[in-house]
């Protein structure tokens, strides 16, 4: 979303917990009108589907390594249409090592559904958006918001962090999106539309930059004052274990040396060149079964591989 003049917003709603009320869309909104990042996909130049493929890129995946990958993406694929031209394999290819690959094909089946249903524009519609292939609640409301100025709750990590903190007094949100989280973050959208939209991206990049998950910069936060899990005393997580997840020695390492040899390819692999890049057969078959399964990868006949073509 490109960024623009900041509007100071309304006082959010008052609700039981351990802060009283605080105005959090002016303070909040000032502070990303200076500090903003300049994202390639916040420029206007970006448009609706430049905004959808940073979306689908971002999940779970750090923006430094998305840098490259989305320039690259865009140069090559301006448009959902281009994309849509081309087998999904060559998705997968450009996805390169971003990790969590079936996105990749996600968001080729995205753009062919665009194309073939909305003309190679990507809806503004939240409805429309939620119904093509691999756009979840998230997504949908994201793009609706950041590439069109909706009025929609964009809750992801961050943004779940800053309210957990902020409104509702503790270090962590739940490890999956609950209904109450839902209807907090509807409660304290502002009204006017465009003040809605610039909320999310403000929201979400105060818990990209200040607070952060494991060393919050507290005094750098434009609402630190009326945070509620500061007027707490700042309490450690009352919860299940944070657990970093592992990848060394996992299928997900195996199945990303695979892609590896695949996306270098310009033929067929034989079974052997697949075989060479892990010791353990057994992990190694099933980590291929599962990229088979999931589409990312189409076995042809005499035990060659390719990635998929359609």
């Amino acid at each position: 979303m490109a960024v623009r003049p900041a509007v100071a917003g309304e006082r959010a709603p008052h609700r039981p917990g351990p802060a009283p009320e605080a105005p959090l869309h002016g303070p909040v909104i000032d502070w990303f009108g200076t500090h903003a990042r300049d994202l390639p996909w916040r420029r206007r130049s970006a448009g609706p589907w430049g905004v959808m493929v940073s979306e689908f890129m971002l999940q779970q995946t750090p923006v430094s390594r998305v840098l490259p990958v989305y320039e690259q993406w865009l140069a090559r694929w301006p448009r959902p249409a281009d994309l849509a031209a081309e087998p999904p394999g060559e998705a997968v290819r450009a996805w390169g090592r971003l990790g969590y690959p079936r996105r990749a094909l996600r968001l080729h089946a995205a753009a062919t559904a665009i194309a073939e249903r909305h003309g190679g524009t990507v809806p503004d519609d939240h409805d429309a958006l939620l119904a093509l292939p691999g756009v979840g609640e998230y997504t949908a409301a994201a793009v609706a918001s950041f590439a069109y100025g909706r009025r929609h709750a964009v809750l992801d990590t961050n943004v779940r962090r800053v309210l957990a903190r902020a409104v509702t007094g503790v270090e962590y949100p739940p490890t999956a999106t609950t209904a109450a989280e839902r209807r907090l973050a509807r409660a304290l959208l502002p009204e006017d539309e465009p003040t809605a939209a610039r909320w999310a991206a403000a929201s979400m990049e105060l818990g990209a930059l200040v607070c952060t998950a494991r060393k919050p910069e507290c005094h750098r936060c434009p609402i630190s004052a009326s945070c509620a899990w500061r007027l707490a005393g700042s309490p450690a997580h009352d919860g299940p274990p944070r657990r970093g997840q592992t990848y060394a020695g996992t299928d997900r390492q195996v199945r990303g040396k695979l892609l590896a040899v695949l996306r270098a390819a310009t033929e067929p692999v034989p079974q052997e060149a697949l075989d060479a890049v892990w010791d353990e057969p057994v992990q190694r078959a099933r980590a291929l079964d599962g990229l088979v399964a999931d589409g990312l990868v189409e076995p042809l006949a005499d035990g060659l591989y390719r990635l998929p073509h359609g």
